[in-house]
């Protein structure tokens, strides 16, 4: 048998990596931070709780390395090409995106409304929220003040507040609230494309 290769250490890296941040997610989103240690981790993830810290200095690390490449892929499917305009199709892209992140990826979503509803655990990631939400409103108004919004500001808080709630809702019970069937009504309502 021939030694691994470079390449396939580093999958087997991202394998374990991946593991860990799954049963992470999983527990933190079910249990909460707190009650989830890094012994209930290792155990959900069937390693060695001193594995973990191969890939994380601390369970603080985990979460926030956890909710940092959520917000990040978010500000991402926002404003993809980092700009800071939006355009029409970036509007339409981002509300199919959030809705598909929703579906794919609801455990992570889970977690996310979990962690803001434990005060001392949302702390942790304040300064990464306010940054990302500060850029998104910013744009959000500028985009609305350039399709002649009458208050481009209260219009850039409701779509924040509608595409929070409706989120909140699907996560909450994905069966009885069907966002499909909303994506169009959103977009015509709150993207304002010209024809």
């Amino acid at each position: 048998m021939s030694p691994r290769t470079e390449k396939q250490f580093k999958e087997i890296r991202e394998s374990k990596k991946a593991l860990i941040v799954n049963a992470a997610m999983e527990l933190f989103a079910n249990e909460g931070y707190h009650p989830a240690s890094i012994s209930k981790i290792a155990k959900n993830a069937g390693i060695s709780k001193g594995l973990i810290y191969n890939y994380f200095e601390s369970k603080e690390d985990l979460l926030l390395q956890i909710m940092t490449a959520g917000l990040d892929e978010m500000a991402s499917a926002f404003d993809p090409n980092n700009d800071g305009v939006l355009s029409e199709e970036e509007m339409a892209s981002f509300i199919y995106g959030i809705f598909t992140m929703l579906k794919e990826k609801h455990e992570y979503w889970k977690l996310y409304y979990a962690v803001f509803f434990q005060p001392k655990v949302s702390k942790l990631l304040e300064s990464k929220f306010v940054e990302l939400y500060t850029k998104m409103m910013k744009i959000l108004t500028d985009y609305y003040q350039s399709h002649g919004v009458k208050n481009p500001e209260q219009e850039a808080l409701l779509f924040g507040a509608l595409i929070d709630g409706m989120a909140f809702n699907y996560i909450l019970n994905p069966k009885l609230f069907p966002i499909e069937s909303l994506i169009e009504t959103v977009k015509d309502k709150f993207c304002y494309i010209k024809k």
